[in-house]
């Protein structure tokens, strides 16, 4: 079990005592060099830490870094314990921290999922492949990913392909219908769509538009 450390000025509620400076232990005094505190040097820390003035504390180390990487930015735990192994922290201080980051709700894997897919869907057109896709390399869990794309089904997503097409079907005239083709399909296959509803969305386009669509049934 991780061990548990009393976070300086520790919340009572979520986001409590996250304030800067909040835990920084004091630096008044001058140490002899006989201490083994003398210096930082002497402690083996990096020399970035130094600079900064960081606590030696892995656990205060790891909540600062988090809290910095959250500014404005919210990330998954995985994410959050890349970083911290990138910077050498303990394992057991990075776990004793992402976990409380989830107890107060500053970590949210569900949440982060939910608004990725909303926003990434209306935003950039990407279809479910697509979004399964990203959420999977920014470490969210199956079943958090499954919900997170669940909001969205087959015919919002065709709705969305036809809205995308639209869109670029301008750019593409006066080129012959192959070449549209190959061009509109090939943009809603880079967007997660599949090849099926991608070819029948990009015909159905072509042909309001007056092109013979006569052939166009084989895989693209």
């Amino acid at each position: 079990m991780a061990r548990r450390t009393e976070w300086p000025g520790g919340p009572a509620e979520p986001g409590a005592g996250f304030g800067e400076g909040a835990g920084r232990r004091g630096r008044s005094g001058t140490r002899s060099s006989g201490s083994p505190y003398s210096s930082r040097a002497e402690k083996g820390e990096p020399r970035d830490q130094r600079d900064r003035g960081e606590p030696r504390d892995p656990v205060e180390q790891a909540r600062n870094i988090c809290l910095r990487l959250l500014t404005g930015t919210p990330r998954t735990r995985k994410q959050l314990a890349d970083a911290l192994r990138k910077r050498e922290i303990p394992d057991e201080a990075a776990e004793e921290v992402l976990s409380r980051f989830e107890d107060v709700g500053l970590i949210d894997d569900a949440a982060f999922a939910g608004a990725w897919v909303e926003s990434r869907h209306h935003g950039r057109g990407l279809a479910r492949r697509a979004l399964v896709r990203e959420l999977r390399t920014k470490g969210v869990a199956p079943s958090v990913i499954d919900d997170a794309v669940g909001q969205l089904d087959a015919d919002q997503e065709e709705e969305t392909a036809r809205d995308l097409v639209a869109r670029k079907l301008r750019s593409t005239r006066g080129l012959d219908r192959d070449k549209r083709l190959r061009r509109l399909a090939g943009m809603l296959a880079r967007k997660g769509y599949g090849e099926g509803m991608a070819l029948r969305v990009v015909r159905q386009a072509l042909e309001e538009e007056g092109e013979d669509t006569e052939g166009l049934d084989e895989p693209f």
